[in-house]
């Protein structure tokens, strides 16, 4: 840094002021020091200063506004909060309003506040750099968490950083396909956890029965079929971290029971009568807005407080279009990591029809378009022809009137290009040819869509994703003869969203 850094200390206590003068003068730096909101005013409208230590309760000022307003005047100055009396959710707050971190009164370790600002000066330091490096980039990285350059993403890991050495519960809301859970395990390997375990379950992904022994375990003969004592996912996971994807699909029995966990650190198993203690970290993760679930009585509004001490809110890839390129690298280096040879590049049409396409799946589903035209790509170039009709827009599909012998279709170039097979003619052909196939017949039921509409046909094909879901679900339903629990295992979706499903396309569910 040029000259001597300077500090900003703003506390009405005058020993305060006093202490962080001796502590850091020898240091080199420039202390100011401020005992009201006036003074701290007059001082930042007079001085540059590379870091303020700011009180969050002041006589005559509110140290959220003095944040805001530092951060106005002067954005490269870094601000920490002081708090002795706020709540953990306020000190949070001021992260997300711009702080650089947050240090509780008073201050036992006096080598954590030197370390403190220490860490806020280099981190000044290498913003200054615009080097396009963070201090999180390289653990990013190592957890396959890309980033990206969008300011928003940017924005949302630094402030994840700097929770994740906070002990508290974290709140993940982001579409389907987001990458919630690689946010949380970048926030697990940001924390003091980090060689200590990280579980994952989906709470919509299991019937309730299930999901309440893989959470909390059971004894041996509290059901049928437990034959011996099993230990749940809040035991296994102890002095680390769990994950609860999509929580708001947890049955309020759950909720219940997760509640007297989060408060008192202790739990059942199934069947069992002596309390279970465990120390985990809570990261939830949702799709669905938890707020108006709590109006409509469908989660608990003491549990959702609970979880909602920080809220990081994932931006669907709609709203971080520049990033598809450095996405789509690191999943080519996925997909054809092991394959040896050059590896395949997207040509600059086809890379133009991803980023301009609106990936309603998000991340998840660039990763499966990706490695499905990497599959269809014989040479070093992925081209538009090997994207699915949907991002590509091409509806050029050939037809032969018979199917041709199933070792030309192995062996043809350009994969795939008939579409009369027999299902034993399917059943021999190759994974590639498969995919091929596959993409063929999608781009051709929309070539058709389209025409039948033209010509006032009546659409016998599902019109939408929506239409092909409700199908689905009528047609399991029938299958299991309306049992509601083995159909929604046959879906892979919890039973909470099936009665959802159900209710949103009028399908009368019984029992």
């Amino acid at each position: 840094m040029m000259g001597e850094p300077s500090i900003l200390i703003i506390d009405d206590e005058q020993p305060v002021g006093t202490f962080f003068t001796r502590l850091l003068k020898y240091k080199g730096y420039r202390i100011h020091v401020a005992i009201s909101g006036r003074e701290a005013h007059e001082l930042i409208a007079r001085e540059t200063f590379d870091v303020a230590m700011v009180d969050l309760k002041l006589p005559d000022a509110d140290g959220l506004s003095l944040l805001q307003h530092i951060k106005s005047v002067q954005p490269q100055c870094e601000v920490i909060i002081m708090t002795g009396y706020s709540t953990t959710r306020t000190a949070v707050k001021a992260i997300q309003y711009g702080a650089f971190d947050y240090i509780e009164k008073p201050f036992d370790d006096i080598s954590l506040v030197e370390e403190l600002i220490e860490k806020a000066l280099n981190y000044k330091a290498e913003s200054s750099q615009e080097s396009g490096t963070y201090s999180w980039s390289e653990l990013a990285q190592k957890v396959g968490f890309i980033v990206g350059h969008t300011p928003k993403m940017i924005k949302l890991v630094s402030i994840a950083e700097r929770i994740a050495t906070k002990d508290i519960n974290v709140l993940i809301h982001g579409e389907t396909g987001t990458g919630k859970e690689v946010l949380a395990r970048f926030v697990h390997a940001a924390s003091h956890r980090a060689d200590k375990p990280f579980l994952a379950i989906n709470c919509g992904a299991l019937p309730e029965n299930l999901l309440e022994s893989e959470l909390f375990g059971h004894e041996k003969g509290s059901f049928t079929g437990a034959s011996v004592q099993r230990k749940g996912i809040f035991e296994l996971a102890n002095n680390g971290t769990l994950f609860l994807d999509e929580i708001g699909e947890a049955s309020l029995s759950i909720q219940v029971k997760l509640l007297r966990v989060l408060e008192t650190g202790e739990f059942l198993r199934v069947g069992g009568e002596k309390p279970v203690k465990t120390n985990v970290r809570i990261i939830a993760a949702t799709n669905v807005d938890l707020e108006e679930a709590v109006a409509q009585k469908a989660f608990r509004e003491d549990l959702f407080y609970r979880l909602d001490v920080v809220r990081l809110l994932l931006p669907p890839l709609r709203e971080r279009k520049e990033d598809i390129p450095a996405l789509v690298e690191h999943f080519i280096q996925r997909f054809a990591g092991q394959n040896t040879g050059a590896r395949p590049s997207f040509s600059p049409e086809c890379m133009e029809a991803m980023v301009n396409y609106n990936w309603p799946g998000n991340i998840r589903e660039l990763a499966n378009s990706v490695e499905q035209a990497l599959a269809l790509c014989d040479g070093n170039t992925v081209l538009l022809e090997h994207l699915s009709s949907k991002i590509s827009g091409q509806t050029d599909i050939i037809l032969k009137k018979e199917p041709a012998p199933i070792e030309s279709v192995s062996q043809s170039n350009n994969g795939a290009d008939f579409l009369l097979y027999r299902e034993k003619d399917l059943e021999l052909m190759d994974e590639n040819s498969l995919v091929q196939l596959y993409q063929r017949v999608e781009g051709l039921y929309r070539l058709l869509q389209r025409v039948m509409g033209k010509k006032g046909i009546s659409n016998v094909f599902p019109a939408s994703i929506q239409e092909i879901e409700a199908r689905a679900i009528m047609e399991t339903l029938e299958f299991y003869n309306g049992n509601v629990s083995m159909s929604a295992r046959a879906l892979g979706i919890g039973r909470n969203t099936l009665y959802r499903k159900a209710k949103e396309y009028n399908i009368n569910i019984s029992g």
